[in-house]
């Protein structure tokens, strides 16, 4: 159970891996990262975040180079 709650309540994964004797920080990963959703989620939204940013900046950008 402990190994279930504790990544879901947002505890580092290097604190639960030493908490449950594992030798490398890749085994808790590899066994528990199921349940451990933020990840994925906040990667997805940060990552439309930036292409968003990067739209913007292209939309605001004058085209065809200076022009004197």
């Amino acid at each position: 159970m402990h190994s279930t709650l504790t990544p879901r309540a947002n505890i580092h994964p290097k604190v639960v891996s030493e908490r449950l004797g594992h030798a490398t920080i890749s085994i808790t990963l590899d066994i528990h990262s199921h349940v451990i959703p933020a990840p994925r989620e906040e990667g997805e939204a940060l990552v439309a975040r930036l292409v968003s940013a990067a739209k913007q900046r292209r939309l605001r950008e004058p085209r065809g180079g200076n022009v004197s």
